[in-house]
């Protein structure tokens, strides 16, 4: 089971629905995902909820995503790959994110570009 999938498939069918707010899993990686979705005003913000020893992530939508999804096999990109990942999986340029993975943490692809670090593709949101 993908639990990053499952959580990316939840927002967009709650955005789709109309809705302003999911409860999914928390994970450090969905937690990443999900600041990196915030800074870019994809998602409004988001609160974790402790519930004995599990905690779960209650997100506020911003209705602002067309589309989200998690990029399967997690392709290893380097500096000079990102301009065809960003053509296969944004429909146009400015459009929408890149989410990936680096050794200085989860970024965009803007920012992974401006810092100048390879990593692997986690997901996509425009």
């Amino acid at each position: 089971m993908d639990v990053l999938s499952d959580v990316l498939n939840k927002i967009k069918v709650y955005e789709q629905k109309g809705k302003y707010e999911c409860i999914v899993p928390s994970t450090k990686l969905i937690r990443s995902v999900l600041d990196t979705m915030q800074a870019n005003n994809y998602i409004k913000n988001y609160e974790e909820i402790k519930e004995g020893k599990f905690s779960s992530l209650k997100i506020n939508l911003s209705k602002k995503i067309n589309d989200v999804g998690v990029i399967k096999p997690r392709h290893a990109v380097r500096m000079s790959d990102y301009q065809e990942y960003e053509g296969r999986y944004i429909p146009s340029k400015d459009f929408g994110i890149l989410i990936v993975s680096t050794p200085k943490g989860i970024m965009t692809n803007r920012d992974a570009k401006a810092q100048s670090v390879g990593g692997r593709l986690l997901a996509y949101v425009y």
